[in-house]
């Protein structure tokens, strides 16, 4: 289980990485593959040993080996949160041997992974590519891994467009992203609906705190990263989200 454990948290360091690449490039149209690895200042093209996960930011001091710049620390967090977020993932799934189970518990680690990158992206830049928004919807699906997975996808999605649609014609300007809709159908594809709009709402809980601390007149927060939030922490403590449940309907 310990060898397990270790190959699903060197696996998300890894994803961790390439996902710092997608960070960077895919909100500038740049291509994920070519140039190889460089140096943003410098451009000068890294060598392999320079992008190891995390040891090569520490070996280095956080600079780059060749001018000398500084490193942004958003790589080795990046990298260390995709290791732990596939570790807790690993944890909660507990595989062991399964290989259908093995496989979902690897499909969701990415996901978590990949839904990190989806939400720095929309902080920074107020949107979301379509290529991970595409990634994240196929990841969820297989992770349900049935039919009952991608009706609730298509439910929440269908829903939250309508809503979308009804109040956008209401304000007569646009009242929700598009990419929050896959964010939606990601939710619905993991959880089942219950847990699902607890999920939602939780987020939509998530967002105030923000709110209070920016206080900017006609700021546009990002919707993503606390879908994301919700999501995750629903997914870790279903157990407890259900007894909640249970609780509240009697």
């Amino acid at each position: 289980m310990i060898v397990l454990a270790l190959f699903y948290f060197i696996t998300g360091i890894c994803i961790g990485s390439f996902s710092n690449v997608l960070i960077y490039r895919l909100p500038k149209d740049e291509s994920i593959n070519f140039p190889a690895s460089n140096c943003q200042s410098c451009h000068t093209a890294l060598k392999w040993y320079h992008n190891i996960p995390i040891f090569s930011w520490l070996f280095l001091g956080g600079k780059c080996a060749f001018c000398k710049d500084k490193i942004s620390i958003q790589y080795p967090l990046v990298e260390l949160a995709g290791g732990i977020l596939m570790l807790i993932v690993f944890y909660k799934e507990n595989p062991e041997l399964d290989y259908v189970a093995l496989f979902k518990t690897l499909m969701v680690g990415i996901l978590f992974i990949v839904l990190l990158a989806l939400s720095m992206i929309d902080f920074r830049y107020k949107g979301a590519p379509d290529l991970l928004l595409n990634t994240g919807v196929i990841l969820s699906l297989l992770y349900s891994f049935s039919l009952d997975g991608i009706k609730n996808a298509l439910i929440f999605a269908t829903i939250f467009w309508i809503l979308r649609f009804i109040l956008s014609k209401i304000k007569k300007q646009e009242a929700m992203g598009l990419a929050d809709i896959y964010i939606f159908g990601i939710i619905g594809a993991v959880l089942d609906l219950k847990l699902g709009f607890m999920a939602i709402f939780l987020g939509a809980i998530l967002t105030l705190p923000a709110y209070a601390i920016i206080r900017k007149k006609d700021y546009e927060l990002p919707f993503i990263p606390f879908l994301s939030a919700g999501l995750f922490i629903i997914y870790i403590f279903n157990t407890y989200a259900l007894e909640i449940l249970g609780w509240l309907y009697g």
